[in-house]
C-alpha cells in the first residue's frame, strides 16, 4: 500500500479553513498591544522522571531537555486528576473537574453512565480560550481532546464552542481529525480507530509515529496566520504520544511489536521529542516569537505501568499517590523569564493544574473574571521565578471512580487526597483509613505518620471529607 506524504495533504486541506476562520475574527477585537502568546503543551501519559532532564537514562529527550535548560523546571507540580480526562478539563476549565461530573476518562454512554460520568463537558464551562478570545486572542486546539465526541457519543459540541477559532483533533473530540494509521517493523499497514470517522471530518489518515508532527504543523500554521493578522494567539499542543498503544517508527528502531512495552514507549518518547523540536525551533528562532512567547509543558497524570515510570514516587495513572498526579513541568520564556532564573529547578513550590489558568491570565493582562467561577490561583511569579512562593489553599483529589483496586496495591485505594504545605493525606470517602506524609522529608510515600499527628489528621480529614460533599451537592 502506498501511504502519500500526509503532512503536505494535511496542510492542503487545511489552510482554506484555518485563514478563513482566523481572517475573520482578526477584526472582531481591539488592537492587542503586545499580549503575550501562549503555548501550553500536554503530553498524555508520561511520568514524572521520563524526560531525561528529569532523570530518565533510558532514553534521550534533548529538544524538551534544551527547553528546560532555558526556562525553569518544577518538580512538585501537579495535575487534578490522574487520569486524562478529567485532568484535561481542570486544566482547561481552572476549576476542579468534579464540578462537571467528569471524574475518570470519557467512554461510551453505557460506560460513562453505570460510572455517573458526563458524555461531554458542558460548554457553559469557564476555559482559558473562551477568556483569552475575548480579550482579543486567536486560539487554536491541536491534538487530543478528550473532553466529548468519542466512542459512540458522537452527538457532542464541537471543540470551537468551548472558545477555540481552530481545532485539529484525534479520534476522541469533534472536528477536523487526524487519525492513526499503522506501520509495524515489515512494512505492514493497518488503521485503528477506524470508527472515528463517523463522528465527522474532514479527517486525515497519517502515520501514527508522525501525527504529533501533524499536530505542530497545524499548530505552526495557525501561529504564522496570527503574525500575519498582527493578532496575539493561545494554542493547545496536546499530542497522543505517549499514550499506548506504541506505534513508534519502527524504521529507526530495531525493534518489533514484540519487545517489551517499556522498550517500545521509549522509542515514542524520543520520536516526539524529535516531532517537537520544530516547533521549539519555529518559535527559538523568530525574534518576535522568541521575547512574547510563554511555552508551558507537563503532561496529564501518571504513566501507564510497566511503560513510563515516576522515579521513586508511588503509584501510576489512576492513583493518588504522587506518581499518579505529579507531573514534570517545565515554563519556557526569555521575553519574561530573568536571566538568573533559566536552566534553574524549584523544587521547593508546589501547585496545581487549575492554577495555570488565572496565572496565563494575570500574564495577559486580563484576569479572571469576577463572576466566573474558578479554583485556581495565580502563581504567576513563581512560574516566572521571580518569587518562591506555593498555592496559598489545599489542594484536594478524588479518584476515578472505576480505579478502586489495583493488582499491585494490597488493599483497596484511597478515595480522596488533600496537600496542604508540606503534608499531604489520604482517606475513603468516609475519612477511614487515613495516611499521612511529610512530602519534604518523605516524597515517596513509604512512612505513614498519622499516630504522631492526631490533630493534623482530623483537621486534614475534616477538610477533604467536607470539600468532596460540597462539590458533589453543587455540580453545574
Amino acid at each position: 500500500m502506498s501511504i502519500p506524504n500526509t503532512r503536505i495533504i494535511y496542510r492542503i486541506a487545511f489552510f482554506l479553513i484555518l485563514f478563513g476562520s482566523i481572517q475573520a475574527r482578526a477584526t472582531e477585537f481591539p488592537d492587542p498591544q503586545d499580549k503575550p502568546n501562549i503555548i501550553l503543551i500536554f503530553i498524555d501519559d508520561m511520568g514524572w522522571s521520563d524526560l531525561s532532564s528529569f532523570g530518565n537514562t533510558e532514553a534521550s529527550t534533548p529538544n524538551i531537555d534544551q527547553l528546560a535548560s532555558e526556562g525553569i523546571s518544577f518538580d512538585q507540580f501537579y495535575v487534578n486528576a490522574p487520569i486524562c480526562s478529567p485532568s484535561r478539563t481542570a486544566i482547561l476549565t481552572g476549576t476542579y473537574p468534579q464540578r462537571w461530573d467528569i471524574t475518570s476518562f470519557l467512554s461510551n454512554r453505557k460506560h460513562n453512565a453505570e460510572r455517573g460520568v458526563a458524555n461531554w463537558l458542558d460548554t457553559s464551562a469557564p476555559t482559558l480560550a473562551k477568556d483569552l478570545k475575548r480579550a482579543g486572542y486567536a486560539t487554536g486546539h491541536f491534538g487530543k481532546w478528550h473532553m466529548g465526541g468519542q466512542r459512540d457519543v458522537d452527538e457532542a459540541p464541537a471543540i470551537t464552542e468551548y472558545g477555540f477559532d481552530q481545532s485539529l483533533t484525534n479520534f476522541e473530540g469533534m472536528g477536523p481529525k487526524l487519525l492513526p494509521l499503522t506501520k509495524n517493523a515489515t512494512g505492514d499497514v493497518g488503521r485503528i480507530w477506524e470508527d472515528a470517522e463517523r463522528l465527522g471530518g474532514p479527517y486525515t489518515w497519517m502515520q501514527r509515529s508522525e501525527i504529533t508532527g501533524g499536530f505542530i504543523t497545524a499548530a505552526i500554521d495557525f501561529m504564522e496566520q496570527s503574525k500575519r493578522d498582527d493578532t496575539p494567539f493561545y494554542v493547545n499542543v496536546w499530542p497522543d504520544d505517549v499514550h499506548s498503544p506504541f506505534w513508534p517508527p519502527f524504521e529507526d528502531y530495531d525493534l518489533t511489536k514484540k519487545d517489551s512495552k517499556r522498550a517500545l514507549y521509549l522509542a515514542v518518547l524520543e520520536a516526539m521529542d524529535k516531532q517537537f523540536g520544530e516547533l521549539f525551533d519555529y518559535v527559538r528562532n523568530d525574534e518576535e516569537l522568541r521575547e512574547n512567547t510563554l511555552i508551558i509543558f507537563c503532561s496529564d497524570n501518571g504513566p501507564e505501568p510497566g511503560a513510563g515510570t515516576s522515579g521513586d514516587l508511588r503509584g501510576f495513572k489512576g492513583h493518588l499517590y504522587e506518581g499518579g498526579i505529579r507531573s514534570s513541568l517545565i515554563v519556557w520564556g526569555p521575553g519574561f523569564i530573568p536571566k538568573s532564573e533559566r536552566g534553574t529547578r524549584n523544587s521547593q513550590n508546589y501547585f496545581t493544574a487549575i492554577d495555570l489558568k488565572p496565572s496565563v491570565l494575570e500574564l495577559a493582562g486580563v484576569g479572571v473574571p469576577k463572576s466566573e467561577l474558578a479554583d485556581g490561583e495565580s502563581i504567576l511569579s513563581t512560574l516566572l521565578g521571580k518569587t518562591r512562593q506555593s498555592r496559598q489553599s489545599p489542594v484536594f483529589w478524588s479518584r476515578p471512580p472505576d480505579r478502586k483496586t489495583f493488582k499491585d496495591f494490597d488493599k483497596p485505594l484511597p478515595d480522596l487526597a488533600v496537600r496542604e504545605g508540606d503534608f499531604k493525606l489520604l482517606c475513603d470517602f468516609d475519612g477511614g483509613r487515613p495516611e499521612l506524609f511529610d512530602l519534604t522529608k518523605d516524597p515517596q510515600e513509604r512512612n505513614n505518620i498519622v499516630e504522631q499527628n492526631p490533630k493534623r489528621v482530623k483537621e486534614m480529614t475534616k477538610k477533604v471529607t467536607e470539600w468532596y460533599e460540597k462539590i458533589l451537592s453543587i455540580q453545574l
